[in-house]
């Protein structure tokens, strides 16, 4: 049970983290100012930040018009929730041990 509420907190961080990353590069976009890196934003989400960058998608319409990132972002959410799953059925498969 441990395991789960590790998981469900580094969810909750990781999409805060990558929720104000997502604020700080909309503003940087607004301002003219350096940008965060699409890569960087994929590997966040990739990295359980997927919750956090879908909000800031929706809040802050930002990187909703580009296909190919569209794209790469769902690409990363299906990915990211594979591996959990998987990181689930193996807490709970030596839970039953």
């Amino acid at each position: 049970m441990s395991g789960f509420i590790v998981l469900l907190g580094f969810y909750g961080i990781m999409g805060l983290v990558t929720f104000c990353i997502y604020s700080a590069d909309k503003s940087a976009a607004k301002r003219g100012k350096q940008r965060v890196r699409e890569s960087t934003l994929h590997w966040l989400s990739l990295f359980c930040g997927w919750l956090g960058a879908l909000l800031g998608q929706k809040l802050f319409r930002h990187k909703i018009q580009k296909r190919r990132f569209l794209a790469m972002f769902w690409l990363t959410v299906i990915v990211n929730i594979m591996a959990v799953s998987y990181i689930v059925y193996l807490l709970n498969f030596a839970e039953v041990r």
